[in-house]
C-alpha cells in the first residue's frame, strides 16, 4: 500500500455537499472570501481527524503486534480497513438519492465569514462517510508503516478538488458562472457512482494485501 493508492479517495471525500457547498460559494456575491474561508476550514476538518485516526491505527498495531511490526498486526487493520471500506459503499448507496441541496445551503448566496469557515469544519467532522474514509486512508497508510506526512498529499489534494469552483470562476469568469450550476447538477445525481467505483478499486487493493 502505497501514496498514490490512497489518493482517488480524495474524489470520495468531496462527493455530495462539501463539493455542492463549495460551488455555491463560488457564486455568491462574494465568492473569493466564502470560498477561501471554506477551503480554510476543510483543511482544518481534514487534517484533525486524519491525524488522529493515524495515532489509533498506530496504537492498533503496536498493541497487536506487541512492540513489533509483524504481519499479523498489518493483516489486522487491512481487516479493519477493509470493514470501513464496506460500511463505507453501503453509506454511499443509501445516499444516492439525496439529490436535493438542503435548506441551510440558502445561506451560501451572502455566507457570513464565520458560517463559510464553521461550514468547511463541519461538513468534514460531521460527515460519516467523511470519517469512514478518513480512518480508511489513515489505517492503510499506518497499518503499512508509512510516516505521518503521507496523510498530507491526501489532505492537499481534498482541498485543491474543493477549489475548482473557485478557481474556474478565476480562470474562466462569466463562463464559469454558466458551467458551475450545471457541474452542481451533475454532481448531485451521478458523483455517487464514481464514489463507489473509487471504494471498489481500493477495496480490491486491500484484498490483494490480505491474499
Amino acid at each position: 500500500m502505497n501514496l498514490l493508492t490512497v489518493l482517488p479517495l480524495a474524489f470520495v471525500m468531496v462527493a455530495g455537499p462539501q463539493l455542492v457547498s463549495a460551488i455555491f460559494l463560488a457564486a455568491s456575491r462574494d465568492p473569493r472570501r466564502g470560498s477561501v474561508l471554506y477551503l480554510a476550514g476543510a483543511a482544518l476538518g481534514v487534517l484533525v481527524p486524519l491525524a488522529v485516526w493515524y495515532g489509533v491505527f498506530r496504537v492498533v498495531r503496536h498493541s497487536a503486534g506487541n512492540g513489533t511490526r509483524d504481519s499479523g498486526s498489518r493483516h489486522l487493520i487491512d481487516w479493519i480497513v477493509l470493514a470501513l471500506l464496506l460500511v463505507l459503499m453501503v453509506i454511499t448507496f443509501l445516499r444516492r438519492g439525496r439529490n436535493q441541496p438542503p435548506g441551510w445551503m440558502r445561506r451560501l448566496q451572502d455566507p457570513k465569514p464565520a458560517f463559510a469557515f464553521g461550514l468547511g469544519v463541519v461538513l468534514f467532522l460531521a460527515m460519516p462517510s467523511d470519517e469512514v474514509t478518513m480512518a480508511s486512508v489513515a489505517g492503510s497508510l499506518a497499518g503499512h508503516d508509512r510516516p505521518w506526512w503521507h496523510l498530507l498529499p491526501f489532505a492537499v489534494l481534498t482541498v485543491l478538488l474543493l477549489a475548482l469552483p473557485l478557481l474556474a470562476l478565476v480562470l474562466l469568469g462569466a463562463r464559469a458562472e454558466r458551467l458551475l450550476p450545471r457541474i452542481r447538477d451533475w454532481s448531485n445525481a451521478h458523483s455517487w457512482i464514481i464514489s463507489e467505483l473509487v471504494i471498489a478499486i481500493f477495496v480490491a487493493i486491500v484484498l490483494s494485501d490480505l491474499a
